[in-house]
């Protein structure tokens, strides 16, 4: 029996202010659901505070507490749409989740300003607020301080073809930059542009820098890290097989950080595990505890030691290194290069460029130069961002992951 999609997902606002808001899914189960509802809450920016999911298979419920993770406004009822999207009984719309990425238009947004600081994360907030998820962008700054802008997007609302919504957008874009705004145009691209996953070669060197993915005590102090990176830096991971009959318990225990839900649970769907029962904790000195009931793919624990080595060894890469993070010098410029690996379904991480961009404007620097594009490396496809920052950046040359 299939629930009426205005039942499947529920939304609960809090009482009072700084209360959390109370999401609830309730439809039929398929693998990887509850990473894709992971994918949406974050995309929403939106932070879960703790969680509950069970499921018999084919029937699952999820409960999510959510908070805002800043002043953005959210529009609970698009995020609703958005989540009954994802849910197999929401028939009419669930094919928009499994075509998205094929299928959806992508649309040029050129636009030319004057420049200055924080120009670029000003324009990626009024997208996202829009919900136009940014696929590519070149960013470039020309002598006379201008800045010439290419986004490449597509619409979660699916409405962009209509004149009311090209509208929308163009207006919202010149409220933000006000008279500094020289241009503005929209336009569906043609075939010819929409090959968009490419990206500019990266050195054999920087490549195995941001790739590589070792995790050893070793590497850690090898750093010598402050004690708030090496709490970061610490996470277990154990499997336990003598609590349950027919699932396998998987216990982790690490730092908080923003999107780990979903890099937990991007990393199970890959893998091709169902979570039976889970429960997120909330966070208690800046740690985390997941306690998840699983099983593979065919309803078996998974007992063969190698595999269950290996899930660890995933999981514990997807919660350390969730991004790469690499600032360098080239030549007279200072380079930012950021990647994070991208699901298997093509999707990639929700607002990392909304983060980038939020981050160098907090710390007053400006951005010479941008670039979004996808990089094949080991075994795997990566989101990567690319930027070069200005002449006089005073950023030290350092490398992080996380």
């Amino acid at each position: 029996m299939e629930v009426p999609s205005d039942d499947a997902v529920l939304i609960e606002k809090g009482k009072k202010a700084g209360d959390p808001h109370v999401i609830t899914v309730n439809c039929p189960d398929k693998t990887g659901l509850a990473c894709d509802i992971c994918h949406i809450i974050l995309d929403f920016g939106l932070y879960i505070t703790k969680g509950d999911v069970s499921t018999d298979g084919k029937w699952c419920y999820i409960v999510f507490w959510v908070v805002p993770h800043s002043r953005s406004i959210i529009r609970w009822t698009n995020l609703k749409n958005r989540l009954l999207s994802v849910c197999p009984s929401c028939s009419v719309s669930f094919y928009w989740n499994q075509q998205q990425s094929k299928s959806c238009p992508v649309y040029l947004l050129k636009f030319i300003s004057l420049d200055r600081k924080g120009l670029l994360h000003d324009v990626t907030q009024v997208l996202c607020e829009l919900e136009l998820t940014i696929q590519r962008v070149k960013v470039t700054t020309t002598p006379d301080g201008r800045v010439l802008d290419l986004f490449f997007v597509t619409d979660n609302l699916e409405l962009l073809h209509t004149k009311k919504r090209q509208d929308e957008t163009c207006e919202q874009l010149h409220d933000v930059l006000g008279e500094s705004c020289i241009s503005c145009e929209l336009r569906l691209v043609g075939p010819e542009c929409e090959c968009l996953q490419g990206m500019s070669s990266l050195s054999p060197v920087i490549a195995d820098e941001l790739f590589h993915c070792e995790i050893s005590d070793k590497e850690i102090h090898s750093q010598a890290l402050s004690p708030d990176m090496m709490k970061l830096k610490t996470t277990n991971v154990m499997v336990d097989n003598s609590l349950s009959p027919a699932h396998t318990l998987l216990q982790v225990h690490c730092a908080d950080h923003k999107g780990l839900l979903y890099d937990v649970m991007r990393t199970l769907k890959d893998c091709n595990i169902q979570i039976s029962y889970g429960r997120f904790s909330p966070v208690i000195n800046g740690q985390r505890d997941l306690d998840l009931f699983i099983q593979q793919r065919d309803g078996k624990k998974i007992v063969d030691p190698e595999k269950q080595s290996a899930l660890c060894f995933r999981l514990k890469v997807g919660m350390l290194h969730p991004l790469r993070v690499i600032i360098a010098n080239r030549g007279p410029d200072t380079e930012l290069l950021v990647a994070n690996p991208v699901e298997l379904s093509g999707k990639g991480r929700p607002r990392v460029f909304y983060d980038i961009t939020h981050a160098l404007k907090a710390l007053g620097i400006c951005i010479f130069s941008a670039e979004i594009g996808r990089y094949s490396a080991s075994d795997r496809e990566w989101e990567i961002y690319r930027f070069l920052l200005e002449e006089n950046c005073k950023v030290s040359v350092i490398k992080y992951d996380g």
